[in-house]
């Protein structure tokens, strides 16, 4: 019998899930806004759906797996007031970000720590989640997520990279991959209601995950930054602010995940010898 896995949201972590359910068996939906967009889809093999079509939402709902990708604004989560009518029953996922904990002098979170948002962002996902906890969703606390296409080593390449260094200041990453992995885990072992911390094991300064990149990759590295350097954005100088280690004991508990990269020198490695070696 065919399973289905629709997702809301088809961007950096929507397509690693879709890879890895599609390797599991599962048929993929997935909404795009955009005409060119739904016609790229589909050439993919992906059931295309447009958001705005309320109809095709209903019937896209009929899924074994729904994962919620959107950002959140002021209202919480714009797919909850789209299709949270449309659900229950099956796995939902809900993405949402390790930001709900706020700054915690570089200590240790864990997911029933209290929740102390030090940005507007942050306070729009704790509504997000909880609007998504009452429809049963298990819902994903995510850390700065990289992969192919998206690392620092892209950034160094192309000079967008900033050195930027605050003393004492750590924060968590994953990789895509084995983010998709912990959700198709929850999908074998579902805990309605659920809350889960995704993240490698070793929580690293920013600069100095850069300067391994550099050495790895030959590339040059830019000149140190301050962190309250005015030249910074707003959104930058809010992130060093935050300063946590976010714990993925429970995830490895319950769910039976295991990471392929359990850090970032394991996952850059990784995609330098798949993508750049050979440039």
């Amino acid at each position: 019998m065919s399973r289905t896995a629709f997702i809301f949201g088809y961007g950096f972590i929507g397509q690693a899930f879709a890879s890895a359910a599609r390797q599991e068996g599962f048929t993929i939906r997935a909404t795009a806004r955009d005409a060119g967009k739904r016609a790229d889809l589909t050439t993919q093999g992906v059931e295309a759906v447009d958001p705005a079509d309320a109809n095709a939402l209903q019937r896209a709902c009929d899924a074994d797996l729904i994962l919620i990708t959107p950002a959140p604004d002021d209202d919480g989560c714009p797919a909850f007031a789209t299709i949270g009518d449309y659900i229950g029953g099956q796995w939902i996922g809900y993405l949402s970000t390790t930001g709900v904990y706020g700054d915690r002098n570089g200590g240790w979170v864990f997911e029933d720590s209290r929740l102390s948002p030090t940005s507007r962002e942050g306070a729009r996902r704790v509504k997000a989640e909880q609007q998504w906890l009452t429809r049963g969703a298990q819902v994903f606390r995510l850390p700065g997520l990289y992969g192919p296409g998206r690392n620092v080593i892209e950034r160094l390449r192309d000079g967008t990279a900033r050195r930027i260094h605050k003393p004492g200041h750590v924060f968590s990453r994953l990789h895509h991959d084995d983010c998709a992995t912990a959700l198709m885990a929850s999908a074998a072992r579902p805990r309605p209601g659920g809350i889960y911390n995704l993240c490698d094991d070793e929580p690293a300064p920013a600069d100095v995950v850069l300067e391994f990149a550099a050495d790895l990759s030959g590339l040059s590295l830019p000149p140190v930054i301050r962190w309250d350097d005015p030249s910074l954005s707003g959104p930058m100088q809010r992130f060093y602010r935050d300063n946590k280690r976010v714990s993925n004991a429970r995830a490895k508990a319950e769910l039976g995940w295991r990471l392929r990269y359990p850090t970032y020198r394991e996952g850059l490695s990784a995609i330098f010898n798949a993508s750049f070696r050979l440039r």
